[in-house]
């Protein structure tokens, strides 16, 4: 108990619960707590800081939230790898977004796909070659929105794919629904959707011919229309 004294300094008993939490980061980092070490429990974090059991409770269930703490039987609460983008999947829709955010996030999607050459490169199979020829096979008529949105989802994430990084793949699936609003105001103000002259066809012979360069300027040509639609 005198440790965990020394450890978290004091607060008075007025502090709110922010900043309880924010000496809980700090303890925890402090300490060098990994995934699966036990937290002290609620009543000696509170002595050691001096405030009521109310507002460490409420401090903790604020991390618990974030998916940094859990509750485990017979162990009490314990420090757990959080999930970085559970909360961001929860409220990327665009249905309660401003017009200001969708254009960001859908930039950031952009940027995002112009980044793939190099862990493509470093990953690619034969196989997933094949499985690109396959989507780009089922193309028939890219002017027709279901169509156009089926098979650029099936495309770009089986690119995504490639990278063989998780994260990489489930922000691609979290900005599906930006990529569908865009492409629906796309053919409102246009009456089609805007197409590049490199095709799904083209990136995939770079894939089988080109290197990381190649590809990354196919890719630029490839989302061209929608850079230049940036500058508007």
């Amino acid at each position: 108990m005198n440790d965990l004294k020394n450890d978290i300094q004091p607060l008075g008993a007025s502090t709110m619960a922010d900043m309880v939490e924010s000496r809980l980061r700090e303890y925890l980092k402090r300490k060098s707590f990994v995934p699966g070490d036990a937290l002290p429990k609620e009543q000696e974090l509170a002595d050691a800081l001096g405030v009521s059991r109310n507002v460490v409770r409420e401090a903790l269930s604020r991390l618990r939230m974030l998916g940094m703490i859990d509750t485990r039987k017979k162990r009490g609460m314990v420090l757990t790898q959080p999930d970085i983008l559970g909360s961001l999947e929860r409220v990327l829709d665009p249905l309660i977004l401003g017009k200001n955010t969708l254009k960001d996030i859908f930039e950031l999607r952009l940027v995002l796909e112009m980044g793939l050459a190099d862990l493509i490169y470093l990953r690619k199979t034969p196989e997933d070659i094949t499985a690109l020829e396959t989507i780009v096979a089922q193309e028939v008529n890219k002017q027709q929105k279901p169509f156009r949105v089926e098979h650029e989802i099936a495309f770009h994430g089986k690119l995504y794919q490639m990278t063989g990084n998780d994260t990489y793949m489930r922000f691609q699936k979290m900005l599906l629904p930006v990529f569908e609003y865009v492409l629906d105001y796309e053919i409102q103000v246009n009456g089609q959707a805007d197409v590049g002259k490199v095709t799904h066809h083209d990136l995939v012979e770079i894939l089988k011919t080109g290197d990381s360069e190649d590809f990354r300027r196919g890719m630029k040509a490839h989302l061209k229309p929608h850079f230049d639609r940036l500058k508007a």
